[in-house]
């Protein structure tokens, strides 16, 4: 027996996910997608004999849901959206309604910065020691996907602000929030007060048997935490200062120490993911295996022997002398100032595309420092032009991968460094962030 009808919107991985379960679970479904839906999803939806259009939201086929299961990418704004919440439907995300069917424990990260090599990494740390757990949400296969077959007992879930938006019972096992720092604020009315309470969401119906994990040096969170009484316990990290029970930085050694647990340090020269803000994610990452009870030993080698994630300062060639890195990833300024920051030779900065509001102020030390030339990668550049004439004596305007890579190897000297790390979204020129790290590595390896 049917127990009504479920509408998905946006057919992404999350939706097509979302539809195999709410399929499942007896639910008439349908989804729905203004866009083109891709191949692979359309092959796999027929495959299944769910219904779904594309190119439009048909109203009539929409507002008859009990409940509306919306991609994190569709903005409020939207006018189906506007329709949906009008006629009092619920609008919920992938991730909360997959919950309602699992009873495996969750690990919740998310932040501005860091959330997928954070996720990597705890998710390595709990593989070596032989938990049984999953990695899902912003990264991965589809939460509500994997909960179709639902053999795990954890899983590590990398979630962003718009989907806590759309989370409403859901509960975090263990929440880490990583900072707050200004991204998106075109969906939050460009107040920083509305994206941090977005993002203290994490910790919506912990319990005093739950876990917060936060860094103790970011000033928005530490903000927002003062207006907060929260029931979980919590366990702060910190490189500038002494933090107990929690982690802290040292005389160049990570020390955790979580209660009367064996604590833990680590020298952070044996870290595989060097950089400062890959301090501050392994220290959230020690905290959580800690939390689990996994070994030091174990702890130690997973976070000497983890791979870096594609897109996030990834290493790609070193041609006459000069490395290319790929920080496709960073889709922010505070990302790309975390990338400029671990970068110890000359730069040659490829930056670029969808300007979310970004304010380019706190790279004009490091860009100043470093930062020899500037390839803009995008359709409009005026922005980053005005940041840093001042700054910089080579400022250039590319529009393609393959254009920004020739115009950077002529500027480069051995010894130097071509970062592509944009400050900006990808979707001007390419389809995605993956897209452009992918073609940008095409570009490096034709030199």
């Amino acid at each position: 027996m049917q127990k009504g009808r479920i509408v998905i919107l946006g057919a992404g991985e999350s939706g097509y996910g979302a539809a195999l379960l709410a399929q499942k679970q007896g639910f008439d479904v349908f989804v729905s997608d203004a866009g083109k839906i891709a191949l692979q999803y359309k092959d796999k939806l027929n495959a299944a004999g769910i219904p779904f259009e594309e190119g439009e939201h048909t109203e009539a086929l929409i507002l008859n849901a009990i409940e509306v299961i919306k991609s994190p990418g569709i903005p409020d704004t939207v006018g189906i959206v506007k329709a949906i919440r009008e006629k009092n439907i619920p609008v919920i995300s992938e991730i909360e309604f997959a919950k309602r069917y699992t009873k495996a424990k969750t690990i919740c990260i998310t932040g501005s910065n860091g959330k997928t090599t954070t996720s990597t990494l705890i998710y390595h740390l709990l593989k070596k020691a032989g938990i049984n757990a999953s990695l899902a949400g912003n990264i991965g296969k589809s939460f509500a996907a994997q909960v179709v077959a639902d053999e795990h007992d954890w899983y590590v879930l990398e979630i962003s602000s718009f989907m806590l938006d759309n989370m409403y019972e859901f509960k975090a096992d263990i929440a880490v929030l990583l900072n707050i720092t200004p991204d998106h604020l075109d969906r939050y009315e460009y107040k920083m007060a509305n994206y941090a309470a977005s993002k203290m969401r994490i910790t919506q119906n912990q319990t005093d048997a739950d876990y917060f994990i936060y860094c103790a040096d970011d000033e928005e969170t530490i903000k927002i935490l003062k207006t907060m009484q929260l029931q979980a316990r919590q366990f702060p990290f910190s490189i500038l200062n002494q933090i107990n029970p929690g982690a802290y930085l040292e005389d160049d050694l990570i020390h955790i120490n979580i209660n009367s647990k064996e604590p833990l340090s680590m020298s952070i020269a044996a870290l595989a993911l060097q950089g400062k803000h890959n301090i501050y994610n392994s220290m959230a990452s020690g905290i959580v295996a800690k939390v689990l009870d996994i070994r030091n030993e174990t702890i130690r080698e997973g976070m000497g022997d983890i791979k870096n994630i594609e897109h996030r300062l990834e290493h790609v060639a070193r041609i006459s002398g000069v490395e290319y890195i790929n920080d496709s990833k960073a889709t922010n300024v505070n990302s790309t100032w975390y990338a400029l920051e671990s970068v110890n030779t000359e730069i040659v900065l490829i930056m670029g595309g969808v300007d979310k509001g970004n304010d380019y102020d706190m790279l004009k030390d490091l860009v100043k420092s470093k930062v020899k030339a500037i390839v803009c990668l995008g359709k409009n550049n005026k922005r980053i032009h005005e940041a840093f004439e001042d700054d910089v004596d080579i400022i250039v305007n590319t529009f393609s991968a393959s254009e920004a890579v020739q115009v950077a190897y002529h500027l480069a000297k051995k010894g130097d460094t071509v970062l592509l790390s944009p400050a900006c979204a990808s979707f001007d020129l390419f389809t995605s962030y993956e897209d452009r790290g992918n073609q940008f590595k095409q570009a490096v390896k034709e030199l």
